[in-house]
């Protein structure tokens, strides 16, 4: 089987192509889903919800990673159930100018990742519930098919809700810390999804980076296999059928028009795990919006590094352009 170039050279032993037959003009045409009636709604109450519950952070150790403090906390998720995160200080001597809220993929985290948390940014670094290394089986389960699957029954109890639900807490911890500090959201993959759901219903943002985001397009995403979570999702709707208006209300294609602060997006042209076509639907649907364009997602290419500090670099320079207004 071949593939269109370069991925042919790049991913000769690839089991399927991971471009699914899309090049960049056709990404860019993939429709986002319309947002279901009432979904605004729902998030919104949610969201209200979330403002009773106290995020109750509290600072369990602190050590220094790369000169910046780095405090292992405590705090409450959406559900009140008690998560652990990372927290870290601006440099020393530097007052903050943003707090950022950083999110992972779905693999976890194990630590914090500085590239993009500027010298004079505080952020927290929020581990799912049900994730490792810090939540493993905490409020969710850690097994992934059974992760992404939780709660699916009702919006209220869907796992993927909670996490991103969960991200509102998060953010009132970093203030409780940091103090009052505009926010910015970074999320890769299973983070970029959950900021696409969660962001745009929050106020204190200023402004969000979505690296190959997930949770976007389900039309486009349940039609093809993945690598990834959506794998599972996929299946369970071939024997569930009824499960696909199930994930209505977390389609992350449908939320990410609602963002009213500006959004970069970082999608894959080719990308095993996370289709493209869902990615560019989320961008596609960002009413403001920059697009950076990566060759490939969840992959080791040549150039991979190169690509990744440039990455990087954009998304510095999209925080201050959100700072500056």
């Amino acid at each position: 089987m071949t593939y269109p170039a370069p991925f042919d050279t790049w991913f000769p032993d690839a089991a399927f192509d991971g471009s699914y037959g899309f090049t960049l003009d056709t990404l860019k045409a993939v429709r986002p889903v319309p947002a279901p009636a009432g979904l605004a709604a729902q998030w919104r109450a949610w969201r209200e919800a979330a403002r009773g519950v106290d995020a109750a952070p509290a600072i369990l150790s602190t050590s220094v990673v790369g000169g910046r403090e780095v405090s292992l906390i405590e705090l409450s998720g959406a559900d009140g159930v008690r998560l652990r995160a990372w927290s870290v200080a601006p440099a020393a001597g530097l007052p903050a100018r943003a707090g950022i809220v950083h999110g992972h993929g779905y693999g976890g985290r194990d630590e914090v990742d500085l590239r993009r948390v500027p010298d004079d940014a505080a952020a927290i670094f929020p581990v799912a519930r049900g994730l490792g290394a810090l939540n493993a089986d905490v409020g969710a389960p850690e097994d992934r098919e059974a992760h992404v699957l939780g709660g699916l029954e009702s919006p209220d109890t869907y796992v993927i809700g909670l996490c991103a639900r969960d991200l509102w807490l998060a953010a009132d911890a970093l203030i409780a810390l940091a103090g009052d500090l505009p926010l910015y959201y970074v999320g890769e993959s299973f983070g970029g999804g959950l900021g696409a759901l969660a962001v745009p219903w929050d106020d204190r943002f200023i402004g969000a980076t979505l690296v190959v985001p997930t949770f976007g397009q389900y039309d486009e995403r349940l039609a093809v296999p993945c690598l990834g979570s959506g794998e599972f999702q996929r299946t369970w709707v071939l024997r569930h059928p009824e499960a696909r208006d199930q994930l209505r209300p977390f389609d992350a294609s449908s939320t990410a028009a609602f963002f009213s602060v500006p959004v970069r997006v970082e999608a894959a042209l080719w990308d095993q795990n996370v289709p493209p076509q869902g990615q560019f639907a989320v961008a596609n649907a960002v009413p403001d919006l920059d697009l950076h364009v990566l060759p490939a997602g969840h992959a080791e290419y040549p150039g991979l590094a190169e690509a990744t500090a440039a990455a990087v670099h954009g998304g510095l320079a999209h925080l201050d352009r959100a700072l500056a207004g």
